[in-house]
């Protein structure tokens, strides 16, 4: 069973003003070497993700309101690391919380860099120790994200997460394709503003065994904040390379997650679930899925009441019947730059759109350009 530990972080967000978040759905072009999967240009995909840095940096325009920035699963370059920390410590704003997911390492690197951020992550380092105690399996490869704070008072804190779904080992008989599983997730607890977030990786969110799923973990947890201390969770990130993100397996969790049929939930009934995928132009071992990839989208409850709409680049449905509001996003390489929204009650009108986004663009041979009225509106 999955722990869920909870760390205070110092985010001091505008009280009663809604918040901002940026999904980098770039590709991901991955191959499998020595076991594990790295980035098979990963000079060219830096290249790529210091952009997004250098705009988030620069704050242009209305990015200077930017509260989260998503990378995919497995888009860094792992020798990257240290620069995407020292950027997003020296050049980002206060109360800026940056998500990415790297490529993957031994669980031995895992373990070592668990050490090397101890002082945030004590408890992630116990979990590991005490896996690593019962057999040889430091060999095994991890997938894993980091979640990195900068507080308002400017100081950076680091956090790791591996992912905790145990990949394909149980459909091959071939061990090495085994995944290290992660044992906990991060709950955010933001203060002074209350704002409560988490960070997972892909099929974390559907995961399931005989006797729990992470899902109901989660709702457990966000459950209990609200009956002892009248919190909830506020947003569930999920970063993902994922070749089928509107899988029906997506549609049932978020039908139970939103949809109270057994019991009530009010833990995470405003809680913003934001998926961030790779691009289409992704591709695993030198084979591209053109269809596949892409689609990152926004869920929140059925609720806010938010109508259909459709553009070139994005569109507003109900996952198909799901009890949700989803903004659904293109497959294409951009970054879509939106708001999240606040809790309906405390803005219940029908009139009031509750999700909006403010800007998309589209990667160019000179960086990121904003896509224009000419190939969509992209603003409401």
């Amino acid at each position: 069973m999955v722990k869920i530990i909870e760390k205070h972080v110092q985010l001091d967000f505008p009280l009663g003003h809604h918040l901002h978040c940026l999904i980098a759905q770039i590709p991901n072009r991955l191959r499998r070497r020595d076991h594990l999967f790295t980035l098979e240009k990963p000079e060219e995909q830096w290249r790529m993700v210091q952009s997004v840095l250098d705009l988030v940096a620069a704050g242009d325009g209305n990015l200077k309101r930017l509260h989260f920035l998503m990378f995919p699963e497995i888009s860094v370059p792992l020798s990257r690391f240290d620069e995407m920390l020292s950027t997003i410590e020296h050049r980002f704003r206060p109360n800026t919380v940056t998500m990415f997911g790297l490529e993957q390492v031994t669980l031995e690197q895992y373990r070592s860099l668990l050490i090397r951020f101890h002082a945030d992550n004590a408890e992630a380092l116990e979990c590991v120790e005490h896996d690593v105690d019962s057999g040889d399996i430091l060999g095994m490869p991890v997938n894993w994200c980091c979640v990195a704070v900068k507080e308002s008072s400017g100081n950076l804190r680091v956090f790791l997460e591996a992912k905790t779904h145990p990949f394909r080992g149980e459909e091959f008989l071939d061990k090495d394709h085994d995944l290290y599983r992660g044992r906990h997730f991060y709950l955010f607890r933001g203060e002074p503003a209350c704002f409560n977030f988490m960070t997972i990786i892909c099929l974390d969110y559907l995961y399931r065994d005989l006797y729990s799923s992470n899902i109901k973990q989660i709702i457990d947890h966000s459950n209990r904040l609200f009956f002892t201390l009248r919190q909830s969770l506020d947003a569930l990130f999920v970063i993902q390379c994922n070749p089928k993100p509107e899988h029906r397996s997506y549609r049932e969790v978020l039908s139970g997650f939103y949809g109270e049929y057994l019991e009530d939930t009010p833990g995470v009934r405003e809680t913003v679930t934001v998926f961030g995928n790779c691009s289409d132009e992704s591709e695993i071992q030198g084979v591209r899925c053109a269809p596949c990839y892409g689609i990152s989208f926004v869920a929140i409850s059925s609720r806010h009441k938010m109508l259909p709409y459709q553009e070139r680049e994005f569109s507003s449905d109900d996952f198909d019947g799901a009890p949700v509001c989803r903004l659904r996003f293109g497959s294409g390489t951009r970054l879509f730059y939106f708001n999240l929204p606040l809790h309906h009650e405390l803005d219940p009108r029908t009139s009031r759109v509750p999700l909006k986004v403010h800007s998309v663009m589209r990667w160019t041979d000179e960086g990121w350009a904003k896509v224009g009225d000419g190939e969509g509106r992209t603003s409401q």
